[in-house]
């Protein structure tokens, strides 16, 4: 005979943890928490990660929500970061030879806002300098020398070939169109006409004479092109003399101080040079007065008019002043301008330019010679930063390029700007279904992040994460600002931490959640003006949240206790059993009664599954329901073949089960409905089953045990009512304080089982029965009645298949079966919020 399991104590309901194993009166005198804990896996990965330069080790810190993934890699960066050179920063210029190709220029970390700022001074001061050189009296007085000295040799030239040209009784004459000739007589120039009456002998010498003049002529005027050539000459030469006078000297001060950077002072020369350049070939726009805009005005992005100077100041993308050791960037919206950095566009005359101060930074450039953290599900929402990012790991530089430009809507005018290298370490966070996502699909993830940070979701109930759960309460109370914890008000954050994971040997990591608690029992002490969070605040802040979240729960519970839904928790039904299910409710998971009914009739489909007939089963689900199959199969199909059809239906269900929780109840059912023995309606089950009869763990069986608790109560308990759970589940049960008291009390009954036998004789009061030397089982056990029915439905269906009636062949012959019509579906209870499973 089978012998019963023994019914579950009280203290088997839920672990304790005793406030005298804490040698403090508050938390205040506790040491604050270093690390993380719990993460002894993740730390180990993040800090390899962290320090192996090799190629390719970046990271990926995977976990649950709440786990500290975040908090954890921020911290350990920003350790190591402090031990780091600060890198370089980095600035944009203006490059001379090609303006739409700005170049990159990397300046001593810290330096670059006084360099920057020390140029734009001198530009200003180059600027003032050049309008008032050109301007002054020395200059115009040396400009006007040589003028002077042009006009007086041009002068003199013309005078000696107008002698020439009066020898031969010519004149010169200057005319708009240049020099030219005329006869003259008397000392009187000659019109064409006077020239035309003259007879053949007079026009004949003048005419000898035109070879000469014209051969003077040309020596004439290629004397002033030369004068004019050399003059303009010695004004180059004035103006370049002029120019390296005035700029060289503002330069000087400016190198002296930042000698140390040769790439700056190299480009100071080059500006001061190409200032010099425009300046001799008269290229230079000086500014007009301050607020007079002439033709040529520019204007920056924020409204400022553009100075001529603009052109040679540093654009700043990447500024160390104030960073001690290497940057730790966490980038929160990694879309493709805010990781890859951008060039943004200033109206000008209609049109949209942009030039190198319009370049902007992004995350991997501020994050350059540091650490890059960012969200991987926020990143992969911009595939093209997530493009982005990879090619700039794979070639280790940073190259702006314009999105625009590779959809083809680019302005007219677009900057490349040179690339930048780049060494960083990129941290990425996300959850497994993530990782592995992105390790299947794309080939270079792999290559870019070789390092994997597993965060736990729970750890051991241990004396040492007992210590660590009160530092990192008092760690929290310290930065919050909140009331110290007394050694009994911790030992509840303890239980509620396991009631978390549903362990009584583990607790939960996932401390989001717990300084949720926490703050919430600090406000409530406060409404109560105490000075310290004792037990009951902590008990009262786990109860308002649960009530604050308990709405549709409570719906449903008051629509079974109306009997809207059918559940019953007393007497007794042949069929029927009342399962236990779970509704997941955003962070909110309640246990939900359910009945499961089976009926059995002649046929030869085997069991048949409503649920997935009507599409409302998951695979898992319809895995479990497969198996009951294999497992009458088993103990009553070995001397005859199993011929029957069965339905299994969770009754009153219109959302989706999941899970194979349910089975070993559909299973009670099933036996029940072909032994015709009636179960006891005051008992509810759960567990999985497999072929071999084990009743095997499941999850949420705290939830699912308060859930049958809550409606017996609410119907009145008597002591007759209770759960039946797998026996490998005991270790899971973290259940509320008045579901233990009412075991202790012996007002509910909770029972772990190992096998299919121990809960039908449970549930039906009948004994198993185990299979005898002649194969049988005894009289009386509920196995027997159970083969007997199956053999007796089997000779029945042989006999019909033998000798069918003539009345029903003939039907069957001439009225093909007609689909049945299916019942009215009563209205949704409730708003469906979340799919039903019957598994955690």
């Amino acid at each position: 005979m089978t012998q019963l399991p023994a019914e579950l104590t009280a203290a088997q309901l839920r672990r304790a943890c005793a406030p005298a194993e804490m040698d403090f009166t508050t938390t205040a005198e506790v040491d604050k928490l270093e690390g993380i804990i719990g993460q002894e896996r993740a730390t180990r990965a993040i800090e390899f990660g962290i320090e192996i330069a090799a190629e390719g080790y970046n990271i990926f810190a995977m976990g649950p929500s709440g786990a500290g993934k975040s908090s954890t890699i921020l911290h350990y960066l920003q350790q190591r970061a402090a031990a780091l050179p600060t890198p370089h920063d980095w600035a944009y210029v203006r490059n001379p030879g090609d303006a739409y190709r700005p170049r990159a220029l990397a300046l001593p970390p810290g330096k670059g806002q006084g360099a920057t700022q020390g140029l734009r001074d001198a530009l200003r001061q180059v600027e003032s300098a050049v309008k008032s050189a050109f301007a002054g009296n020395l200059y115009e007085e040396a400009r006007a020398e040589i003028g002077q000295r042009l006009q007086q040799a041009q002068q003199q030239t013309l005078r000696q070939l107008e002698a020439f040209a009066h020898q031969r009784s010519f004149t010169l004459l200057r005319t708009p169109s240049g020099l030219s000739f005329a006869p003259m007589i008397d000392g009187r120039p000659l019109a064409v006409e006077e020239f035309n009456r003259l007879d053949p002998a007079q026009r004949q010498a003048f005419s000898e004479h035109e070879g000469a003049l014209e051969q003077a002529m040309e020596q004439a005027v290629r004397a002033l092109q030369e004068m004019q050539a050399r003059a303009e000459e010695e004004l180059t030469g004035l103006n370049r003399r002029v120019a390296e006078a005035t700029v060289s000297p503002l330069f000087a001060a400016l190198r002296d101080r930042f000698n140390d950077c040769p790439n700056f002072v190299a480009y100071m020369e080059e500006v001061a040079e190409d200032i010099v350049r425009r300046v001799v070939g008269n290229r230079l726009i000086l500014e007009e007065e301050e607020g007079a805009p002439g033709a040529n005005a520019r204007f920056h992005l924020d409204g400022r008019r553009s100075r001529w100077s603009d052109d040679y100041e540093v654009n700043l993308i990447v500024d160390h002043g104030s960073d001690a050791g290497a940057p730790v960037i966490h980038e929160i919206n990694p879309n493709y301008p805010n990781v890859i950095g951008k060039i943004e566009y200033r109206a000008e005359f209609g049109a949209l330019v942009p030039d190198h101060h319009t370049i902007r930074a992004g995350a991997l450039h501020r994050a350059n010679g540091g650490y890059l953290v960012i969200d991987a599900r926020a990143l992969l929402s911009y595939p093209m930063a997530w493009e982005g990012l990879k090619r700039a790991l794979r070639y280790k530089e940073i190259r702006i390029d314009d999105p625009a430009t590779q959809a083809g809507a680019a302005p007219a005018a677009s900057l490349a700007p040179a690339a930048i290298p780049l060494s960083v370490k990129v941290v990425l966070i996300g959850d497994p279904a993530t990782y592995y996502t992105l390790y299947a699909l794309d080939s270079a993830f792999s290559k870019l992040f070789k390092v994997r940070a597993d965060f736990a979701s729970d750890m051991e109930w241990s004396a040492a994460n007992l210590d660590a759960i009160a530092r990192f309460i008092r760690t929290r109370c310290e930065e919050e600002t909140l009331r110290d914890f007394t050694p009994a008000a911790v030992a509840e954050v303890v239980e509620y931490a396991a009631r978390l994971v549903e362990s009584q040997r583990r607790l939960t990591t996932r401390f989001a959640h717990v300084a949720d608690i926490l703050r919430e029992a600090d406000y409530w002490a406060g409404e109560a003006a105490a000075a310290v969070v004792d037990r009951n605040h902590v008990q009262q802040a786990i109860r308002e949240r649960r009530y604050r979240s308990s709405l549709y729960e409570e719906h449903l519970l008051r629509l079974i206790q109306e009997d809207v839904v059918a559940v019953a928790t007393t007497g007794s039904a042949v069929g029927q059993v009342n399962g236990l299910s779970v509704v997941q409710l955003g962070d909110y998971a309640f246990g939900k009664p359910a009945r499961i009914s089976a009926s059995v009739y002649l046929g030869n489909r085997g069991i048949i599954n409503i649920e997935r007939e009507a599409d409302l089963s998951g695979r898992i689900h319809d895995k479990g329901v497969l198996i009951l199959a294999g497992y009458l199969g088993r103990v009553y199909g070995q001397n005859k073949p199993l011929t029957l059809n069965a339905s299994i239906a969770f009754e009153q269900s219109y959302d989706g089960v999941e899970g194979d929780s349910a089975s070993s109840t559909e299973l009670y059912a099933l036996l029940s409905a072909l032994a015709d023995a009636p179960l006891f309606q005051n008992l509810a089950v759960t567990g999985s089953v497999n072929q071999m009869g084990d009743v095997q763990a499941v999850g949420g069986v705290t939830a699912k045990i308060e859930g049958f608790f809550d409606l017996c109560q609410a119907r009145g308990l008597d002591g007759s009512h209770g759960v039946i759970l797998p026996a490998a589940n005991v270790q899971h049960l973290m259940l509320r304080q008045d579901v233990v008291q009412a075991v202790a009390d012996g007002l509910f009954h909770i029972w772990p089982v190992r096998t299919v036998d121990e809960g039908f004789a449970l549930l039906s009061g009948l004994p198993a029965g185990v299979r005898q030397a002649d194969g049988a089982f005894p009289d009386g056990t509920f196995n027997r009645r159970v083969a007997d029915r199956l053999h007796a439905m089997a000779e029945t269906l042989a006999g019909f298949s033998r000798t069918p009636p003539s009345d029903v062949r003939e039907e069957e012959d001439a009225t093909p079966a007609a689909e049945p019509e299916p019942d009215p579906v009563p209205p949704d209870p409730a708003p469906p919020a979340a799919p039903e499973v019957d598994a955690a």
